[in-house]
């Protein structure tokens, strides 16, 4: 009788262990709501067009501009510096879309951007809106930037590509980025006149020309030479505000000629220093403005 009992027993245990494990193997796991929740949300977010279109809002700007940079620092943190080249070209096409949509959606606000500048202060005094526009703005690397004659755009942060693409990209990209941005800093020239020194822009010269002999086979190398000649154009002509020269007598200032001196000296073998010799030259030479022009065949490409 005893080994009767124990034997149902033993079964009844193995019975019960088997119906157990069964039952784990057949629940279903739960997810995390949570991370199941982000997950959908990711998917389903589809950011908006580049193409502008009145309907969309500060707020959808601000979600697509957060949405394609999240997209690009997976993109670069898994791509060969060979490809992240063209994520970059393609981040900054895409950058510059939206920012253009924003200036078109705030135009009133950067048409009245210059009045809130208060001469007794100097200092600006923004309304609440601008302010809090201003903050959106930051968040995504955005800034107001006033260019001259009474005009603000909206302007990528100096840094913002430099920061993102530091060290992922070609040696080529990351030495053009990184000037980018150092050249981003301060406005270039306003109100039809240069900014910068001159010294300063000479110096943008020779960094450009240094580029294109270190580069030869870089992709960037048309944009290069662009930039180099319309610097060179303004480095020797100047601007209508700037002018190098005395239009009634046409005579060099003296400011410009100390600069093309220097320049020559500090960089004897340079094609910069080359044509600042020449441009000295023919002014020594009294030759008229309009011929020196010709002889010199340097023009711009704005």
């Amino acid at each position: 009788m005893v080994k009767k009992t124990l034997a149902v027993c033993m079964l009844s245990v193995l019975v019960f262990s088997c119906k157990k494990e069964a039952s784990k193997v057949s629940e279903p796991r739960i997810p995390n709501d949570s991370i199941a929740k982000t997950e959908i949300k990711k998917d389903l977010f589809k950011p908006i067009d580049t193409v502008y279109s009145p309907e969309n809002s500060t707020e959808d700007y601000m979600k697509a501009l957060h949405y394609y940079q999240s997209k690009t620092e997976k993109e670069i943190s898994a791509g060969s510096p060979e490809q992240n080249n063209k994520v970059y070209e393609d981040y900054v096409e895409v950058r510059s879309k939206y920012t253009e949509g924003l200036s078109r959606l705030h135009t009133d606000i950067l048409d009245k951007y210059v009045n809130y500048y208060d001469s007794g202060s100097d200092s600006y005094k923004f309304p609440e809106n601008i302010k809090k526009l201003a903050a959106q703005f930051k968040k995504e690397g955005l800034e107001f930037r006033e260019v001259g004659e009474g005009y603000t755009e909206i302007w990528s942060v100096p840094d913002h590509y430099f920061t993102l693409f530091k060290n992922k990209v070609t040696p080529d990209y990351n030495a053009y980025i990184a000037q980018m941005a150092i050249e981003a800093k301060n406005n270039y020239a306003a109100d039809a006149g240069l900014i910068i020194s001159w010294e300063e822009l000479g110096e943008r010269l020779i960094f450009w020309e240094n580029f294109m002999k270190k580069y030869p086979a870089s992709q960037l190398l048309k944009t290069v030479k662009k930039d180099y000649n319309n610097y060179l154009h303004d480095y020797l002509y100047g601007m209508d505000n700037t002018p190098t020269y005395e239009t009634a007598d046409g005579k060099l200032y003296d400011e410009n000629r100390n600069e093309y001196k220097r320049i020559i000296k500090k960089y004897p073998n340079s094609y910069t220093a080359k044509r600042a010799q020449e441009f000295l030259n023919l002014f020594d030479a009294q030759l008229p403005v309009d011929q020196i022009r010709e002889k010199m065949n340097v023009e711009n490409d704005y």
